[in-house]
């Protein structure tokens, strides 16, 4: 029996969000295009093992910031500006990069509405997992030319934590210029140790974080943020390893032994999703269902509107519900992707029917399984 180390988890990943700070992709207000050719590299080697990628990306305002005329940008509006010219030369530069890989590239902006808000947060999955479906690999900003500083995340760490949430990733790669947690500042003190494997984290963390990997003149994260994005991860079942991204082809030289921090999730993407529609699904309505789809749903199937009878009470897309059996035992919990209104409407039709009853082309499931925890 192998012995499972964090490469392992790596190794056999499914899904992998990889973060990219505004360091490694600007220097001097231009594109790094050597090293993003090599990250594609690296990428497309991960999707030749079967390992899906998503790419979450900083850059836009560091590569903008200089068609401004000025220095770096200190109001909201200078920087919102600065990401509007920027982030078309991000794409463009990560078009460049996977080129010769074959491989389309696709941007997604994201506020944190996105991800805080239900029925936006469905619209955006379903978006990714399209992309996904098609082969592309995702490229995910915040959207820094329209966000607040009340409705930000403030930093692409904790942006990439919550991408890796909403897609059930396994992995978190957080590319910095630090090859992970040490005990003190290593720049500073000779003495300081270098942390392999971190399975909890506490305030000692947080302590030795604060004094590592000093916050880059481009970027606005830091150690200190690399932990908090790696607790939202490991709270959804992905673990995180933190290590250095200045080298070309980071990922191969990480599977390689490169050194690096990983902080140890015990749980699985799927567990920790039932843990938390358990936990946080508080029924809007209800939807009763016909034997066979009480059966099929029991068995791991997604709810179709086939299966469907009746639906009691009003609630929108995103709201959480009830799923009833026949003799009116809740059997499941989940996350509708109709209104109330809708489902009534194709109630009992099949999914392939959806657009015709509607007038568009919705989900083929009321419910998902991946939105869905049954009641025991």
């Amino acid at each position: 029996m192998t012995r499972e180390t964090p490469l392992n988890r790596l190794q056999s990943a499914k899904r992998i969000v990889v973060k990219v700070g505004s360091a490694l992709i600007a220097e001097s207000g231009s594109v790094r295009q050597t090293w993003l050719n090599h990250l594609a590299a690296d990428i497309a080697q991960r999707r030749q093992a079967d390992q899906e990628v998503i790419l979450v990306s900083s850059g836009a305002i560091a590569l903008g910031r200089n068609k401004l005329g000025s220095e770096r940008p200190r109001k909201l509006e200078e920087k919102q500006a600065a990401a509007a010219l920027g982030q078309p030369l991000l794409m463009a530069a990560l078009t460049q990069a996977f080129a010769p890989q074959n491989i389309s590239v696709a941007q997604t902006l994201l506020t944190l509405e996105d991800t805080e808000n239900r029925r936006r947060w469905l619209n955006a999955r379903a978006t990714m997992e399209t992309l996904l479906g098609a082969g592309a690999v995702p490229v995910i900003n915040e959207n820094d030319s329209v966000a607040t500083d009340e409705i930000r995340y403030g930093d692409n760490d904790r942006l990439a934590a919550r991408v890796a949430q909403m897609m059930s990733a396994d992995v978190l790669v957080l590319l910095s210029d630090i090859d992970g947690l040490y005990t003190a500042d290593p720049r500073h003190n000779e003495a300081a140790e270098h942390l392999a494997v971190i399975h909890d984290l506490t305030t000692e963390h947080d302590a030795m974080a604060s004094g590592s990997n000093a916050q880059a003149d481009l970027g606005s994260g830091g150690m200190t943020t690399k932990l908090t994005a790696a607790r939202i991860a490991q709270s959804a079942g992905c673990s995180t390893v933190i290590t250095l991204g200045t080298e070309n082809r980071p990922l191969t030289a990480l599977l390689a032994g490169g050194r690096a921090t990983w902080i140890l999730s015990t749980l699985t993407p799927d567990t920790a999703r039932e843990i938390w529609l358990k936990g946080h699904l508080t029924p809007e309505g209800s939807i009763s269902v016909d034997a066979g789809a009480a059966t099929a749903l029991i068995g791991g199937a997604s709810l179709l509107p086939v299966g469907v009878t009746t639906i009691q009470g009003e609630f929108g897309r995103g709201a959480a519900v009830a799923i009833k059996a026949p003799d009116g035992r809740i059997i499941a919990k989940g996350i509708s992707a109709y209104s109330s209104l809708d489902i009534a409407r194709i109630a009992g039709f099949q999914s392939d029917q959806i657009e015709k009853e509607l007038g568009f082309r919705g989900r083929p499931a009321v419910v998902h399984r991946n939105d869905l925890v049954m009641e025991r």
